[in-house]
């Protein structure tokens, strides 16, 4: 069975980096798209940033110039490095991939559970 664990929260002072880690581990033929989104209290999950594996990628604007999306294929693991950190980054982020197993019919979705980033003094 297919699994994402993310890792690299945690607490950081404004202007702080972090970096986070995903690792998809299981049964799995081939990863297309990963992302990472993120949800605050009271708020919708968006996305953050994703990557094709090709190496394409897409960041919402409010992290563009701060956080970087990168993967590693032959590991299956996604990072992001979040530098420039503010307060409004304080979320909990979510690593999502679109993955197919061995053995099955169709791509499918995959989530983590999630990892706390929290910025404060």
């Amino acid at each position: 069975q297919v699994q994402l664990v993310e890792s690299g929260g945690g607490l950081v002072q404004p202007g702080g980096s972090l970096r986070l880690s995903c690792a998809a581990s299981g049964s799995i033929f081939s990863i297309s798209n990963m992302g990472w989104y993120r949800q605050a209290p009271g708020k919708q999950r968006e996305l953050v940033a994703n990557i094709f594996s090709g190496g394409r990628t897409n960041y919402a604007d409010f992290v563009k110039g701060r956080f970087t999306d990168s993967r590693d294929n032959a590991k299956n693991t996604l990072y992001l490095q979040m530098n420039s950190l503010k307060p409004e980054d304080t979320a909990v982020y979510y690593c999502n991939a679109n993955i197919w197993e061995y053995r099955d019919t169709r791509e499918r979705d995959y989530w983590g559970q999630g990892t706390q980033v929290t910025v404060s003094t």
